[in-house]
């Protein structure tokens, strides 16, 4: 594994404390009705895409996921400012505005979404991964799934072959506790999602996703088996959301003293006790971190809010590829 050292620590703390102030700004924002449609915040599960970062080869490793997607592509290498554009639903957006929040995308930068269909990422997420076996690329997708699209068949499918072919593959599971308002207790007979990949033999167990330094020393055991060849890995991590499951969510399945119980393994703060902890940074050096991390949410909502909405006419542009479609209007 890459050594975590305290330049690891301090690039966590930021990326982290950007990801959840990001994640904040968005949620205001959408109260104000400058967002529509459905909103799913990251708000608590950090730690699982900042030690996967930390254990991929960026140059070429691709990322799926589904919905809960705003801060893996600015993760991956996408200019947060596009990305809250394309929340937005304006032209300078990732998708120029016509995917919003639940279709962030970017093939440049090997992130492959954003996917509204529970579990529909799944079996995506291992085509990645054939292809990348197909054409010799030594490159490793990881794909994300959260807990409730466990009980889809598409990811038993997608185990079953990902196994028989030794696909270069991690399959994730962010177990948050509960698929919308509905418990993992109340899903199935047992509670160790990780079980499921013993059925097709097929590595597997459980992960701290509160702590980056955990999900790094998995992933990357997970990723190096990948790389060279011997196929896939199926790993819980265990996480919690702060938020609901979207902004429409009144979280009344739950009570306000577990949420603050998980608050107490906030992996941003377990980052911050160790970077204060370890003398890697003044408290003057923290507050700048903080004060370029307000900056930079700043800058973003700026951005999202100058840009202009985009042509009627890119819709068609950007769905149809034959120039001549027969249903598509004659004047626009």
């Amino acid at each position: 594994m890459k050594k975590i050292t305290k330049e690891t620590y301090l690039q966590w703390y930021e990326d982290m404390s950007f990801w959840r102030k990001f994640e904040d700004k968005l949620a205001a924002v959408y109260i104000q009705q400058k967002v529509r449609g459905f909103l799913h915040l990251y708000n608590g599960q950090e730690a699982v895409l900042a030690g996967a970062l930390h254990a991929m080869d960026l140059s070429k490793d691709k990322m799926i996921t589904a919905y809960r997607n705003h801060v893996q592509p600015i993760g991956m290498g996408v200019d947060p400012r596009k990305v809250m554009a394309e929340l937005y639903g304006k032209a300078t957006g990732t998708s120029h505005g016509l995917g919003g929040s639940m279709h962030i995308f970017s093939k440049e930068h090997g992130f492959y979404g954003g996917h509204g269909i529970v579990g529909g990422q799944i079996p995506l997420g291992a085509g990645l991964a054939f292809a990348d076996k197909y054409f010799n690329r030594e490159a490793v997708t990881l794909t994300f799934l959260g807990d409730g699209a466990a009980r889809q068949g598409s990811l038993h499918e997608t185990l079953n072959l990902a196994a028989l072919w030794k696909l270069p593959v991690v399959i994730i599971v962010e177990n948050n506790g509960y698929a919308m308002g509905t418990s993992v207790a109340r899903t199935a007979s047992h509670q160790d999602i990780w079980k499921l990949g013993l059925g097709y033999e097929i590595p597997c167990g459980p992960v701290d996703g509160m702590n980056p330094v955990k999900v790094a020393e998995g992933l990357t055991e997970a990723i190096d088996r990948a790389r060279r060849g011997d196929g896939p890995t199926f790993i819980e991590m265990k996480t919690y959301r702060y938020r609901g499951h979207s902004m429409s969510d009144a979280q009344h399945y739950r009570t306000k003293e577990e949420v603050e119980e998980y608050k107490k393994i906030d992996p941003i703060t377990q980052v911050l006790d160790v970077i204060k902890k370890e003398k890697y940074a003044t408290e003057e050096e923290i507050k700048a971190i903080d004060k370029r991390v307000k900056q930079l949410v700043s800058e973003c909502e700026k951005f999202a809010e100058d840009s202009p909405y985009p042509e009627i006419n890119v819709m068609y542009d950007a769905v149809y590829e034959q120039s001549d479609y027969p249903f598509l209007p004659h004047k626009l």
